[in-house]
């Protein structure tokens, strides 16, 4: 698979489609108090690097890394299309964000997810990838649904 990750391309159809498509799914799934999907304006917040991952310019995926302070960072929209699940892209997504986060010198990566069956893949893939569950950061609250994890870099 020979992907290429391209930053910045929130202006894309395709793109805006997908992020559709996982903005609609995450508020049908998770409760209010509990849905902390980034919209597109969130997304072109100075703090958020965005990237689509693509196969010969076909849209698999998308991610974006938040930095929380000069040393920490904070996993936000990943995003695999669904024609390309099962292909390893979440996993390469993941490693890009991890690559960046460590060559911008965070020391810690921490990201929040859903705790219910529709999030049990991206646990695996967190958890596989040496993630940690932790507690809340940030302005997140501990809730029921939510569930927290961090890296150390």
């Amino acid at each position: 698979m020979a992907l290429t990750f391209h930053a910045g391309d929130l202006e894309s159809s395709d793109v805006r489609e997908l992020l559709d498509h996982h903005f609609a799914q995450m508020r049908t799934i998770s409760p209010p108090d509990s849905c902390h999907v980034l919209p597109i304006d969130g997304l072109n917040d100075s703090a958020v690097s965005f990237w689509s991952v693509r196969e010969k310019g076909v849209l698999l995926g998308v991610g974006a890394l938040k930095q929380l302070s000069p040393d920490e960072g904070e996993v936000k929209s990943m995003r695999t299309a669904p024609a390309a699940l099962g292909r390893g892209v979440g996993r390469a997504l993941l490693n890009h964000i991890v690559g960046e986060a460590r060559s911008r010198g965070y020391r810690r990566l921490s990201l929040e997810t859903g705790s219910t069956e529709p999030f049990a893949a991206a646990i695996r893939l967190y958890e596989s990838e040496g993630f940690v569950p932790c507690g809340p950061f940030g302005d997140y609250r501990d809730t029921p649904f939510t569930r927290f994890y961090t890296r150390e870099l």
